[in-house]
């Protein structure tokens, strides 16, 4: 699996979200609107001003709402974001040569150490591709690169598509079975030609970095947004909670959905983000590990809610690995809110998780009057 941010040049993608506030995203009646359960009335915000940031990183825009504690000016609110996003892209972009990630692919063959922040993000994507039997997968460097969407750019107009000999190659070094790892000295194995990509899974990361930052200098109620992915803490001076647009796919059967992110995170995975199109078929950056292949399974959007924005964002590509059957059926069990979408002969068609619905005002998606 690998859901890449860390793209230069690709297909134009939607934007990904609308924030804005509570009466013209929430009150029409036509809206579908998501509320997480609260237990007990929200803290105060640590003061009345927001300030509104944004910019560049990983190939793709950020974006801020800040409630800062007074003190704290919109300088050392930027410094804080910035550094958590240049520590983010140090680590595991392998578009910088410099980055650690980059380091470790072109590495030889051997055991090395890596850095602890680094090894916390390869445990986590490593438990996560035991729970999803490698629909969540950090080892498909080699074939993100051969099929064109990593940092050897797209493939040649003349060779748009790899031959079998070159996918079995890029798969015999793939793998999430095959990585090796010491915990003890936070060794990982090099076997040679090995890359990992942790695109399926870093925005989503560094959007809980920037959180957790943000939140340790007292600015507990934010929204952060890197590429589309967002999480939202707290509330605003005026107790609404921080409400945002889900991406809607054209053609979508669902409505207009906007959710409540309090203490939440929301991540969406979609085949028209970054793909190519040949002899009439659409083949998506979202790869499947177990055929060295962009996914073919008809799945257009999944967005997932999780606590946890990097969950949120390891959960949508997996599912969307998964398939309009599997998918659909792990979310119920593992208890995730997840929304699909998927394309049939008869047009597109939704369906929606247990814990998806229960967020809903209204089970018909109206507000109650």
């Amino acid at each position: 699996m690998s859901d890449t941010p860390f793209s230069r040049g690709s297909r134009a993608a939607p934007s990904a979200v609308v924030i804005g506030e509570p009466g013209p995203l929430a009150d029409r009646a036509d809206n579908r609107v998501l509320v997480p359960l609260i237990e007990g009335a929200p803290p105060r915000p640590p003061s009345d001003l927001i300030h509104a940031l944004d910019g560049q990183t990983m190939g793709t825009t950020w974006s801020a709402r800040v409630i800062a504690p007074p003190g704290v000016g919109e300088a050392a609110v930027r410094d804080a974001v910035e550094q958590e996003l240049a520590a983010v892209v140090g680590l595991f972009s392998p578009w910088e040569p410099s980055s650690e990630i980059s380091r470790f692919n072109t590495a030889p063959a051997g055991f090395w150490a890596v850095s602890q922040p680094f090894w916390d993000l390869l445990d986590a994507a490593m438990t996560l591709g035991d729970e999803t039997n490698g629909a969540v997968d950090p080892t498909l460097g080699a074939l993100v690169d051969l099929w064109g969407f990593g940092p050897p750019g797209p493939r040649s107009a003349l060779l748009p598509m790899p031959s079998e000999e070159e996918i079995a190659a890029a798969m015999a070094v793939s793998g999430w079975q095959k990585l090796r790892l010491n915990p003890d000295a936070r060794g990982v194995m090099q076997m040679g030609g090995m890359k990992l990509d942790f695109s399926g899974i870093a925005k989503g990361h560094a959007v809980d970095r920037v959180s957790d930052r943000l939140t340790a200098m007292g600015a507990t109620s934010h929204l952060i947004e890197i590429g589309g992915e967002l999480k939202g803490r707290g509330v605003k001076p005026d107790a609404q909670p921080w409400w945002v647009e889900i991406e809607r796919v054209e053609d979508s059967p669902a409505p207009r959905t906007v959710a409540a992110l309090f203490d939440l995170a929301v991540a969406t995975s979609g085949d028209y983000r970054r793909a190519f199109v040949h002899d009439g078929r659409l083949y998506p950056h979202t790869l499947d590990g177990s055929t060295g292949r962009p996914v073919n399974s008809n799945l257009t959007s999944v967005t997932v809610l999780h606590a946890s924005a990097m969950m949120a964002d390891a959960y949508a590509t997996a599912l969307t690995v998964m398939g309009p059957f599997e998918g659909p059926d792990y979310a119920e069990a593992a208890g995730l809110a997840a929304h699909f979408v998927e394309r049939t002969e008869r047009g597109p068609v939704e369906r929606m998780t247990p814990a998806f619905a229960a967020m809903m005002d209204d089970p018909d998606g109206d507000r109650p009057g």
